[in-house]
């Protein structure tokens, strides 16, 4: 540039460009564009009240060119430095692949474990394939890597040759690898994995990583969305694997309970044409032509093994449409679903809280339940019986406490209370609520109504705190002729119901059940606050990658 502009009152060095229109700030950062001398000729703001600009005067002008050159001076010493430490690695690296090591034969053959395994097989030796999580090295001649394997941690000792390779210098962390060695405790004080270390004798990569591994695409500090476009890097985070882990624990937890309470499992179809919460939250697909949907749950389908299977669940994906980015919403989740015939809402409601009490002890009970502990420390196991509050009781409560809707009006009796004066209500408590005999106008058009006041139903939500809703269930319509009329409240075709309506003809009888949001569970277990932290890969509006 022939001329470079700068002003103290109108520059910007950020968004700057140096012309008269977009002037830099300073004269360091003129310099600095200029990138060499004899520098351009650097204008500034004038004294002259009839100009804008004047030159910059040269006593200003030498101060700051003795700050450029200062810059430019340790400017130099840091590319001076960076050339030599590139250069000594380079050396280090070339002498690195003359190195080799080789398992020895005279050593007593490894035997192949998992890390689960390390305690009960100290002292002997053995082989264990991992991914890098941590590495240290000191000097040339000891190095300590921390490898994973899904089970457990553990922490190797490679000394002399061992880490002087050139799968050594170069190993990072995520790479996939394969160590030999005897484990043995370590001595008090230590905090290490299990308390014990592997001394390794031989080890070798399997997979290797670039450098700088995983914290090459993120870090603890990225953008939301930057963590969520690496959600595959992000699951092998220690806690984002914990969480994943009590996932499983969780769910195999709940299938002990319904097994052991004599339920049969079944896998419905997701594909499906009929709705069940509500036509506006359907997710519309092209079935071959005709129009289907994703389902929103699997309830119409579990009433109808009923009469041939008894008391039925099952645990299965749900979809909702909804247009919501809020914390404890999702498109997509996992549904654990109940059905069981001849029962009565009271029930009903003793079932709800015999799983979650009886589902959480078992998950204590487990080998992973410090995990909850961990993630959760103040955690406390409910109890029954749970606080059981009718919804005209509830809005009561709203109202004289003045808790106020989003929109800053109070609750009235006969429309649903929002997700805000819910969680309030709740977390006041501070325990489970079993929140029951809803509105018919909010719930679905099978909830049964209540004999003694046809405006309410026969349905119950769970409320947990710090999470608010977890379960809703109600006793479903038994009789055809009330059913119909549901559907015809509704504003539904019944045309793709009658396999349904036909559960009333054959054989009715009362039934009831519910569904509970696996997620949702899991934050109030873990205490999570956002829902897309228990979910492998979250689905929700303008997100279905990866």
């Amino acid at each position: 540039m022939a001329e470079i502009y700068t002003s103290k009152y109108k520059g910007d060095d950020e968004t700057g460009d140096g012309t008269k229109d977009n002037p830099l700030r300073t004269v360091l950062q003129a310099m600095r564009k200029a990138g060499q001398e004899p520098f351009p000729l650097i204008y500034w703001d004038s004294k002259n009240p009839e100009q804008v600009y004047g030159p910059v005067a040269k006593s200003q002008l030498r101060r700051v060119q003795k700050i450029w050159h200062k810059e430019q001076y340790k400017k130099a010493s840091l590319d001076e430095a960076s050339r030599k430490d590139a250069e000594r690695r380079e050396k280090a690296i070339e002498a690195a692949k003359k190195i080799t090591i080789e398992n020895d034969a005279s050593l007593p053959a490894p035997t192949k474990i998992k890390l689960r395994d390390a305690v009960k097989t100290r002292g002997t030796r053995v082989k264990i394939f991992g991914w890098v999580q941590r590495i240290s090295r000191i000097g040339k001649r000891l190095m300590f890597v921390i490898i994973r394997d899904g089970s457990g941690f553990l922490l190797c000792v490679m000394k002399n040759k061992l880490c002087q390779t050139y799968d050594a210098l170069t190993l990072a962390t995520e790479a996939a690898i394969c160590v030999f060695g005897v484990i043995s405790q370590v001595s008090e004080g230590k905090t290490v994995p299990d308390n014990h270390e592997m001394a390794v004798d031989f080890w070798e990569v399997i997979g290797a990583s670039p450098a700088g591994g995983a914290k090459k695409l993120l870090n603890e500090e990225a953008h939301p969305d930057v963590q969520l476009d690496n959600r595959h890097m992000m699951l092998r985070g220690e806690n984002t694997a914990k969480i994943m882990k009590m996932r499983s624990v969780v769910t195999h937890c709940f299938r002990e309970h319904f097994f052991s309470r004599g339920y049969f499992e079944l896998q419905p179809p997701t594909l499906v044409q009929c709705q069940v919460e509500g036509g506006s939250t359907l997710f519309k697909v092209d079935y071959f032509g005709e129009e289907a949907y994703l389902t929103q749950s699997s309830q119409l389908y579990l009433e109808t093994v009923m009469p041939s299977m008894g008391d039925v669940f099952c645990m299965a994906q749900s979809y909702r449409a909804e247009v919501s980015r809020t914390h404890r919403n999702l498109a997509e989740y996992s549904h654990v679903e109940a059905e069981c015939p001849f029962i009565n809402f009271d029930e009903l409601m003793d079932k709800i809280e015999d799983l979650v009490c009886d589902v959480v002890d078992r998950v204590l009970k487990s080998p992973f339940g410090n995990i909850v502990y961990e993630l959760n420390p103040d955690f406390k196991a409910p109890k029954k019986p749970f606080r059981r509050m009718e919804y005209k009781s509830a809005v009561a409560w709203l109202r004289k406490n003045k808790i106020t809707k989003d929109n800053g009006t109070l609750c009235k009796y006969g429309e649903d209370i929002p997700e805000t004066p819910e969680r309030i209500m709740t977390d006041t408590f501070n325990e489970p609520i079993l929140l029951f005999r809803l509105p018919s106008k909010v719930k679905s058009f099978y909830a049964q109504r209540c004999q003694d006041r046809r405006r309410l139903t026969e349905s119950v939500d769970l409320l947990m705190p710090n999470v608010g809703e977890i379960v809703g269930g109600s006793m479903r319509i038994w009789q055809q002729e009330e059913l119909e009329e549901g559907f015809k409240r509704k504003g539904i075709n019944t045309e793709n119901y009658y396999w349904y309506i036909d559960q009333r003809k054959y054989g009715t009888c009362p039934h009831g059940g519910y569904g509970l949001g696996l997620e949702r569970f899991l934050c109030w277990l873990l205490n999570r606050y956002r829902i897309r932290e228990v979910v492998p890969y979250p689905r929700f509006i303008g997100r279905c990658t990866p």
